[in-house]
């Protein structure tokens, strides 16, 4: 057998070896409300950096003034806090989208693009309260640059993205150089990564070497074009760039992990779990489950309901010999509720499907 990369576990399904890119298969995904870290999905767009520690600085820049600082610097001058939080990729639940129409270029993801930690490391607030941001300036953006690089369009430049000021003045916004109480591996961001809880993944800059405060949201293609939210209507032949949405909270979402899709079952009682996840700094209010279509529904247990935090669920179904089509589907505490149908959310991306989720048994 193969030796996984990055000492991640032996059943971690890699969706795309170079950049490396996988996450838990649904066996282990949802057994414990903390991801292992072995289990912990990665999303990458370029290769993994080696960062030199002794040269590292997080560079900071405001209108005409720059602060630089180490990692030492960071972990010494700064109060040390801990934020337990759920990660998302946007294309999470990809294969949904791509079983109505094909999807090109974009990673073939199930539902295992989430996953759960808890990260440590220093509030973004306190690093811009260093460099005179003013509270108020709640027009303002806050871009993040990683060391990592890739290659769109023909031109090779580093990862990046951006979110407004007013959410990086949020406590649960922090710079993190822990994940499950150990440092950060290289794979998710050693020596320091942004956490973003509630937002798309890709907010979550790694390997994190410079912030720049700007008027404007940043400029790189991960902001400016792709992660961008378009109408079914549109394809790569007709996209307006300018015209898609900029991603940035998540939308509720919820999937059954156990029992897996075609899967054969033997009657009588079958538990049934998974998760439910919502975005901003909303939490899951109520799970699901129908085996007809949605006409009659039976909620599910919850273990936790916190705002950033995914929430693992289970439900006990009596199953009658047959083929069965178990649907879930949750609501959160802004009442926002999912659509009914992937077709309502296919776009040419691959982004934010977060229709009732199906999975089909059949009970001998």
């Amino acid at each position: 057998m193969n030796k996984i990369p990055f000492d991640k576990h032996e059943q971690f399904v890699i969706r795309h070896q170079n950049p490396f890119n996988g996450g838990a298969p649904l066996n282990l995904l949802t057994q414990n409300h903390v991801t292992p870290t072995n289990l912990f999905f990665v999303r990458n767009h370029g290769d993994v950096p080696q960062v030199d520690i002794d040269s590292y600085r997080l560079n900071i820049q405001n209108k005409n003034k720059n602060i630089s600082f180490t990692l030492d610097e960071i972990k010494n001058n700064f109060a040390r806090v801990e934020v337990s939080a759920t990660l998302q990729c946007a294309g999470n639940r990809r294969q949904e989208l791509m079983a109505i129409k094909e999807i090109p270029h974009e990673l073939p993801w199930n539902v295992e693009a989430i996953s759960h930690a808890v990260w440590a490391g220093i509030k973004l607030k306190d690093v811009l309260a260093t460099i005179g941001v003013e509270k108020e300036a709640n027009n303002l953006h806050v871009q993040f640059q990683g060391l990592d690089e890739t290659e769109r369009l023909g031109k090779r430049f580093n990862f990046g993205g951006s979110i407004p000021f007013e959410k990086a003045n949020h406590d649960e916004v922090i710079l993190a150089y822990e994940m499950n109480g150990k440092t950060l591996s290289p794979v998710h961001g050693f020596p320091l990564r942004v956490v973003v809880p509630g937002f798309i993944g890709a907010r979550s800059v790694k390997w994190l070497n410079q912030i720049i405060i700007s008027d404007e949201p940043s400029q790189n293609y991960f902001q400016r074009i792709a992660y961008r939210l378009f109408a079914s209507n549109i394809n790569s032949d007709n996209v307006k760039w300018n015209d898609g949405l900029m991603l940035s909270e998540m939308n509720v979402t919820s999937v059954i992990c156990s029992p897996e899709n075609n899967q054969r079952l033997t009657s009588g009682f079958v538990t049934v779990c998974g998760y439910a996840a919502t975005g901003g700094n909303r939490h899951i209010a109520r799970v699901e489950i129908s085996t007809d279509d949605g006409n009659t529904c039976m909620q599910a247990e919850l273990d936790k309901t916190n705002p950033f935090a995914w929430t693992l669920w289970k439900v006990n179904l009596n199953l009658e010999k047959g083929k069965h089509q178990l649907i879930v589907r949750a609501v959160d505490s802004s009442a926002n509720m999912q659509p009914k149908d992937v077709e309502q959310v296919w776009n040419f991306k691959g982004y934010m499907n977060n229709a009732w989720h199906r999975v089909n048994v059949i009970v001998e």
